[in-house]
């Protein structure tokens, strides 16, 4: 019976499975020798550097967390914060992401139930958001499906990786949105918040 539990930092030299299908490709020789820390590369996941995710465990430990086999194996993890004042207090989804041979088994619901109970309880927070690519069609509808809804379009949100091979990789993301029991009247939501575009730097 596999368990979740908190993130340890030992667990960020665990994630090499999760880039499964990577390794083979043309850029894994360049990213090999320029990331500090080989975790998940899932290409809708973003990545960070390591003390990135150490800065999360210090600030937010019950908000970073991990879901393992018996056997130890990692199968997925979530790491979020809290952030805002008053009505816009919430937590935050910064990085969810699932081995890809233990996708299908309901673990992204499980983290994000998880996720919001926290930002519920321990920081009584109005919602939960999360930001996600507008071109992840499967991650959007999922979010759909789990009571999330677009709050506004966010151009170039997802800035060039940096890579140094002079592509372009900018690409929009959607705020998506979820109340909590603290905002019954859903101020923290919008209906149209697909036709509301807004520039990443209005984004804080």
């Amino acid at each position: 019976m596999s368990i979740v539990r908190s993130f340890k930092a030992t667990d960020l030299f665990k994630f090499n499975h999760m880039c499964a299908g990577l390794f083979d490709s043309p850029l894994w020789a360049y990213i090999d020798g320029h990331l500090a820390l080989h975790s998940n590369l899932d290409l809708w996941t973003e990545t960070y550097a390591i003390n990135f995710y150490l800065g999360y465990f210090c600030r937010w430990p019950d908000m970073c967390a991990v879901q393992e086999t018996p056997q130890g194996r990692i199968m997925g993890y979530v790491i979020g914060k809290a952030e805002g004042r008053g009505p816009e207090l919430h937590g935050h989804v910064t990085a969810l992401t699932v081995a890809p041979e233990y996708r299908r088994l309901g673990l992204s619901r499980k983290f994000m139930a998880w996720l919001e109970r926290v930002s519920d309880e321990n920081y009584h927070g109005c919602f939960v958001d999360l930001y996600v690519r507008c071109v992840n069609f499967a991650a959007i509808g999922m979010y759909e499906g789990l009571g999330y809804s677009v709050y506004r379009r966010v151009r170039e949100y997802y800035s060039n990786l940096g890579l140094g091979f002079g592509v372009r990789d900018e690409e929009d993301g959607f705020d998506m949105r979820k109340p909590l029991p603290r905002d019954p009247m859903r101020r923290s939501v919008r209906a149209n918040g697909r036709d509301i575009a807004v520039s990443a730097s209005e984004v804080s």
